[in-house]
């Protein structure tokens, strides 16, 4: 698997978990209704589908790399869906994450 493809599963994945939690919230706190949640509960279990689609058959893995990208694409929506401005420590801690993923997922290893 390319890394370009396992970065755009991560992206896919994020994107559904994320639409799929911020969907809900907007259900349940937004006071939006059964229909909100109820999508929010499919994305979240596309996001669960998803996220198997990665090449490595290590779930641990797999789920500690995609940690990073959830965290980095969690302050993403919250600037394009809710107008947040994350802050400094916002940004290099995102960039940690995002550091960690690469070495966890795409980092030399000896088999």
């Amino acid at each position: 698997m390319t890394v370009l493809r396992s970065i755009a599963l991560f992206v896919a994945a994020a994107l559904f978990e994320i639409g799929g939690a911020w969907l809900v919230w907007q259900g349940v706190r937004e006071h939006k209704g059964w229909a909100w949640i109820g999508a929010g509960v499919i994305a979240l279990g596309v996001y669960g589908f998803v996220a198997t689609l990665q090449e490595d058959a290590n779930f641990g893995r797999i789920l500690a790399a995609y940690g990073g990208v959830f965290v980095a694409g969690s302050l993403a929506w919250g600037m394009a869906v809710d107008g947040y401005r994350p802050d400094r420590a916002d940004v290099i801690g995102a960039l940690i994450c995002l550091a960690g993923v690469a070495v966890i997922m795409y980092a030399p290893r000896g088999h």
